[in-house]
């Protein structure tokens, strides 16, 4: 259903990156958002509503709904259409319930090596 606008003249000299996408591992354009990657790969559902448990996802894609919400690298509450991908990211459509518990006050989210020199 949704394709990358690329797609049609493919630039053989484009960097792809791996990210795992709910657990399955999918090859995606360097410098894609999350929600693009998720899109291209047929992973639509970003985030069930903590209410309904409805699936829900992007609306907007430039970061002004926040229908988008993921879980990115274990960290909860991410905008899927506003974080480009980075390989080895792991991305995972985020159920938060009205039964989840937050993450006590002062305690961080802390990446490990291979991610941070990745956001670098």
């Amino acid at each position: 259903m949704f394709r990358y606008l690329a797609d049609d003249t493919p630039d053989k000299n484009q960097q792809q990156v791996c990210i795992m996408i709910n657990d399955r591992k999918v090859t995606v354009p360097a410098n894609s958002s999350v929600w693009a990657a998720m899109a291209v790969s047929g992973e639509t559902t970003t985030r069930l509503s903590p209410v309904s448990q409805q699936p829900r996802s992007a609306y907007c894609a430039m970061g002004a709904c926040f229908e988008c919400l993921v879980e990115i690298d274990g960290l909860p509450n991410q905008q899927a259409c506003m974080q480009r991908v980075y390989p080895g990211m792991d991305v995972r459509c985020q159920a938060i319930t009205e039964a989840s518990q937050a993450v006590p006050a002062g305690q961080y989210y802390e990446l490990s090596a291979d991610q941070d020199a990745a956001h670098d």
